[in-house]
């Protein structure tokens, strides 16, 4: 990604941000947190990765963001209007990186614990 690119990203994060923080209805009352937004090369289209935690129904709460996703546009176009002469059109994505973390440190716990049971037997 271009320097462009990256700045416009992180221009358009904080204003979803503070969108859905002003607008909770947007996402259900969750908490839901923008981890990472890609722009394409003309500015036109934007990925915005969500963080969703502790909620059951992950996939539900994604399209209902989703449902909202026009008028989640308008206000940043509002926000953006002097800024920005484009207001991409947005796409959110379900992150996941955080559930492999939880994962990967569920696996390695385990296998911590069974070293250590060995170590006890060997002993």
């Amino acid at each position: 990604m271009s320097v462009r690119q990256e700045k416009f990203a992180g221009f358009i994060q904080e204003h979803l941000a503070e969108i859905f923080l002003r607008n909770p209805e947007y996402v259900n009352r969750e908490f839901v947190t923008i981890s990472k937004v890609e722009i394409s090369p003309d500015l036109g289209y934007a990925k915005v990765y969500l963080s969703i935690i502790k909620t059951q129904n992950r996939a539900n709460l994604l399209s209902i963001i989703n449902l909202h996703a026009v008028p989640i546009r308008k206000q940043l176009a509002l926000k953006v209007r002097k800024q920005a002469r484009i207001v991409p059109e947005l796409n959110f994505i379900l992150d996941d990186s955080l559930d492999y973390v939880f994962h990967m440190d569920g696996v390695l716990k385990k296998v911590q614990e069974e070293d250590e049971r060995k170590r006890k037997e060997n002993l």
